[in-house]
């Protein structure tokens, strides 16, 4: 072989060379980059205090933006209305805002968007709440327009008429959403008997009944400062947001009738098995108009506290969470009969509830009902894989980091922990408690709380189409959308004027 030069190949180096360049020309797409570990999960803890009146004060600090964030939670919600007045809590809540015994409802929006702020009055399950956002800038008006609302909220009856009439509207619309009754209906069947078992933004005839001392009444037993935490967060220090606090809280007087006791939760709806009816519970609501069917399909299931709470959070995102799950992977991919298939499981203070919801063409309601089922049963019956495992650790971890990443979402999360009674550094070690969970833990909770043999199935749908077909699941009751009442021991008015309530 003839040299070029002073270089002279053999014919082993020649090989070597032709796969130097073939490795060289692999791209770095083909090579997974090295994953470095996770970093360790830290949300500050809050400082807490108590002012003499009995109020919480919960302030975490936090310096990137100049934005404070005031969240006041009153520890009672739609489960404190009185039995014959759902939506009482809602609707006290929705005029909190509407006007103060110092500024009207006009005066208080201006305020708010003069600063670029925002403000927010509601009810949920087991608290109501008062929220506000300004600018760094403007924090010792937000302590006053929050105290105001919250203090003094003038109930005038022009505001209360007014927030009658859009509640009512809302209610509405809502009856005519075949998702709305078919979630409504499901709600009230698996908490019957319980405080959670009435629509928590009440029906037509309960608002129309609510009187303006109803809300008085309502107001006086629960806004209290015993009652209540205030959660401060935001670009503000600790002892300064206490002191605003002290002077603009402390003048709440802890005096009145005393608070409603606290509700706690069942034995059997934070360990050993979930209560559930000796026999399957299937109702239909009839819209003969329909051209598709909702499906809601589950148990009662657990409170906010209950031990197998991590397991079962698991087991539903596997089920129908946000991520791959597989009620979504059965209908909609293998069988085209949806767009959406998911399961929620809706946790609170004394027990909670586990759906899985769909909807589908008319004609396919009784194959979704039945594939539902069969994924409900394969999940009680059979241990997940270990890839289901990771990923829906993987989902839940992260999307905790996306809901701490605002001061709103940090309030929220913080505040959960408190109306709960959880841990305050419970967020710190969720991570590693869910890293380290195992599938068999996962399957155990699963047969505890999970029973599609004696679950409750609602339908919202045209009747007459697969009715038939239904008698091979169970006995069953269909109620004509006009004759249902969500306040009716059985759900249906008896009146001979029917309609919607």
């Amino acid at each position: 072989m003839k040299s070029t030069g002073n270089m002279r190949w053999t014919v082993t180096q020649f090989c070597y060379g032709v796969l130097f360049l073939a490795l060289a020309s692999v791209s770095a797409a083909d090579i997974p980059p090295a994953v470095p570990p996770p970093r360790p999960f830290l949300l500050p803890l809050p400082a807490v205090r108590v002012l003499p009146n009995g109020m919480r004060v919960a302030v975490i600090e936090r310096h990137e933006l100049p934005i404070i964030t005031l969240r006041l939670v009153v520890m009672a919600g739609a489960e404190a209305d009185p039995p014959d007045l759902p939506g009482t809590a809602q609707l006290a809540a929705s005029l909190l805002n509407q006007g103060t015994t110092k500024r009207t409802a006009q005066e208080i929006a201006q305020i708010i968007d003069r600063v670029g702020g925002t403000i927010d009055t509601g009810a949920e399950w087991d608290n109501s709440f008062a929220a506000i956002s300004v600018l760094t800038d403007h924090t010792e008006l937000a302590f006053d327009l929050l105290s105001d609302i919250a203090l003094h909220p003038a109930f005038a009856p022009k505001e209360i008429e007014r927030q009658r009439k859009q509640s009512l509207s809302a209610l509405e619309v809502a009856q005519n959403d075949p998702a709305y009754i078919a979630d409504a209906v499901f709600d009230r069947l698996t908490f019957d008997g319980t405080p959670y078992g009435h629509p928590p933004d009440g029906t037509a005839e309960s608002l129309r009944r609510i009187s303006d001392r109803d809300i008085l009444e309502f107001y006086s037993q629960n806004y209290r400062p015993s009652n209540s935490i205030l959660f401060i967060v935001g670009d503000i220090r600790a002892d300064d947001a206490y002191n605003l606090a002290a002077k603009f809280f402390v003048g709440w007087p802890q005096d009145g009738p005393s608070a409603p006791p606290q509700m706690t939760a069942d034995a059997n709806s934070t360990g050993g098995k979930a209560r559930s009816p000796e026999n399957r519970r299937i109702v239909v609501i009839d819209m003969p108009d329909s051209v598709q069917t909702e499906i809601r399909i589950g148990n009662r299931a657990i409170s906010r506290t209950g031990t197998d709470y991590l397991a079962l959070s698991v087991a539903n995102q596997i089920l129908g969470g946000p991520a791959a799950n597989r009620l979504y992977q059965a209908l909609r991919t293998e069988h085209g009969l949806t767009y959406s298939a998911s399961s929620e499981l809706d946790s609170y203070k004394a027990l909670g509830n586990w759906e899985a919801k769909t909807f589908t063409r008319t004609s396919e309601t009784i194959k979704s009902v039945r594939l539902v089922l069969d994924q409900m049963k394969r999940l009680r019956d059979h241990s997940i894989s270990t890839a289901e495992l990771q990923t829906a650790q993987s989902y839940l971890t992260g999307h905790l980091a996306l809901e701490v990443e605002s001061p709103e979402g940090i309030a929220t999360q913080m505040l959960n922990l408190m109306v709960y009674g959880l841990p305050l550094d419970y967020w710190n070690h969720f991570p590693e408690d869910l890293r380290t969970l195992q599938a068999d833990e996962v399957l155990n909770a699963t047969q505890r709380y999970l029973d599609p043999e004696r679950d409750v199935i609602v339908l919202v749908g045209k009747a007459a189409t697969f009715s038939g077909e239904l008698k091979k699941l169970g006995e069953f009751r269909v109620i004509p959308i006009q004759s249902l009442d969500l306040t009716s021991p059985d759900l249906e008015r008896h009146d001979k004027a029917g309609g919607n309530q």
